[in-house]
């Protein structure tokens, strides 16, 4: 019985050894295959990243898009606003050069008829008159001046002349009395009537629009005359000046 155990035990010696090896080899092919699916799983995880990067990027491509095109939409929409705009100042221009144009003659006439106004006004402040209307005609021809600003000197001149009409105004000067060059006060009235008195008060005078002559006044008028003066020199209060006036004429009265 022994013997007999000794030889199956001998016999399945090689069977347990060729198990365990094959077991063995079952565990390192099970490993082997543990480890190519952890490789397999590492680069699904990979290209699964990948994807998701790829897909980011996508959309933010489309991001980029959709905002490059609503850029060029406002900067169309700029461009066409400002080439409005462009034709409307051009417009403007040509209506600005056509009105330069009719504005200039216009212009040239009124300091014309200023000029002959003052020539056929009363005689007063006659060289700062002639030197404002000089001043006028060399500013019409400077090219470098705005029609605006021509404009503006034009209507500032017929203003001051406009003032004269409603102010009481004494100066001193000199004036030609019967052959001779003498300082005398004068008192403008508005522009009804400009008169004159020496400085001693003996001799006085009006200006005569009719015939546009000098006239003399007689010595009754002396003392209203200075009186006239100091009033106009805020020397005394206002009152009434008897003083004598141009004659209306039919014409003016019936108007």
């Amino acid at each position: 019985m022994r013997a007999v155990w000794i030889i199956l035990m001998a016999g399945l010696m090689p069977l347990a050894a060729l198990a365990q090896s094959a077991g063995e080899q079952a565990l390192t092919e099970g490993e082997a295959l543990m480890t190519d699916a952890q490789r397999s799983q590492q680069r699904i995880d990979e290209l699964d990243d990948a994807t998701r990067e790829a897909l980011n990027r996508y959309r933010h491509a489309l991001q980029q898009k959709e905002q490059l095109a609503d850029y060029n939409r406002q900067l169309a929409e700029m461009v066409e606003s400002q080439r409005r705009e462009l034709d409307d100042l051009q417009a403007q221009l040509a209506t600005i050069e056509e009105t330069q144009a009719e504005i200039m003659p216009m212009l040239q006439r009124m300091v014309t008829s200023l000029e002959q106004f003052i020539e056929l006004d009363v005689p007063f402040l006659e060289e700062e008159r002639a030197d404002r209307l000089a001043q006028l005609k060399a500013l019409m021809v400077r090219p470098e001046v705005s029609v605006a600003e021509k404009y503006r000197r034009v209507l500032e001149a017929y203003q001051i002349e406009s003032d004269y009409g409603r102010t009481l105004e004494a100066w001193r000067g000199s004036l030609a009395i019967d052959g001779s060059e003498r300082v005398v006060e004068f008192l403008r009235l508005g522009r009804l009537m400009l008169f004159y008195q020496t400085l001693d008060g003996h001799v006085q005078g009006y200006w005569d629009t009719a015939t546009r002559q000098w006239q003399p006044l007689p010595a009754s008028y002396s003392r209203t005359l200075q009186q006239g003066l100091d009033m106009a020199r805020q020397q005394q209060t206002p009152a009434l000046l008897r003083l004598p006036l141009p004659p209306v004429s039919e014409q003016g009265a019936a108007q």
